[in-house]
């Protein structure tokens, strides 16, 4: 399929571009209008985007269906202030709840059942159910265009950061599991992440992988391993020595599999691969290495 967004209507080309961009991580943006009543809406156009100056991004875009603008988009250009918080599973009903659009005026915190609570640094309030709050002074508003779906992308500089301790860790860090965050996907679909929905990939920050050209053709070429699986490989600095793969594969362990493959030359690759693609699967890289070269 291939989609021209100038060839058809802006709210279907909408529901596809949000299927695919995502999970988007969700801002909860409480801001105040001139007189002081208090706006609560989340968010899903939004992330970070720099740390020095510490900078968030959301957008309160255009309606879609009648090109008008949002309280909150009004109230940070007349205040220039705004709180933002992050959405966790446990408030996640309350957190759509809250971007019913109510007349202005209305009080979204009474509304969706959230606390409000002073903040430091800004008027507008900070959420207590939020396991983090950022009070933010806005920098720029940058429109994007005047159509319905139209960005608004608000820009705010970090002034304050308050972290809920429970979710850290031993180590105060904040613990992917306890924050226990929530970002939204295409139409009603959202997603968590905590759980076995998390898992880790080694960056290469200091080390330069060997990269996919410094494979061998039979690994690179392989039926068996995906491109995570000769990522993984590919990720390493060098490959290991004659005598590295040599002794792993005269090991007590590996003998018996060894003479296995000698007497199958022709399965023997495969075996390998397959072999190869299990210690992948459970992190053991350089023995993956040390068995596809054996």
């Amino acid at each position: 399929m291939i989609i021209d967004p100038t060839q058809i209507k802006t709210s279907v080309f909408h529901s596809y571009m949000l299927s695919a961009v995502a999970p988007r991580p969700i801002a909860f943006a409480s801001t105040i209008d001139e007189e002081g009543n208090p706006n609560l809406s989340p968010f899903s156009f939004y992330n970070a985007f720099g740390s020095k100056p510490p900078i968030l991004i959301f957008s309160p875009a255009r309606r879609v269906r009648d090109n008008t603008t949002k309280h909150s988009l009004e109230n940070v250009l007349k205040t220039k202030e705004v709180v933002i918080g992050a959405v966790s599973h446990k408030i996640v009903q309350q957190t759509s709840l809250s971007s019913c659009e109510y007349p202005a005026g209305v009080n979204e915190f009474i509304k969706a059942g959230f606390t409000p609570v002073k903040a430091q640094r800004v008027k507008p309030f900070l959420i207590k159910e939020s396991p983090v709050n950022f009070e933010c002074k806005v920098r720029h508003v940058i429109e994007t265009g005047d159509q319905g779906g139209a960005a608004n992308l608000i820009i705010c500089e970090i002034l304050l950061m308050h972290i809920d301790d429970a979710v850290l860790d031993e180590n105060q860090k904040i613990d992917p599991h306890k924050i226990d965050l929530v970002a939204r996907m295409g139409f009603d679909y959202y997603c968590r992440a905590s759980g076995s929905a998390v898992f880790t990939v080694p960056k290469p920050n200091h080390k330069l992988g060997i990269g996919f050209d410094g494979l061998p053709e039979h690994i690179r070429k392989s039926d068996v391993l995906t491109g995570n699986d000769l990522a993984q490989l590919a990720n390493e600095e060098q490959i290991p020595y004659a005598e590295e793969i040599k002794a792993f594969n005269n090991s007590e362990n590996l003998s018996k599999f060894n003479q296995a493959l000698s007497s199958d030359q022709k399965n023997a690759m495969l075996a390998r691969h397959l072999a190869a693609r299990e210690l992948l699967h459970a992190g053991k890289i350089k023995e993956a290495w040390m068995i596809l070269l054996g």
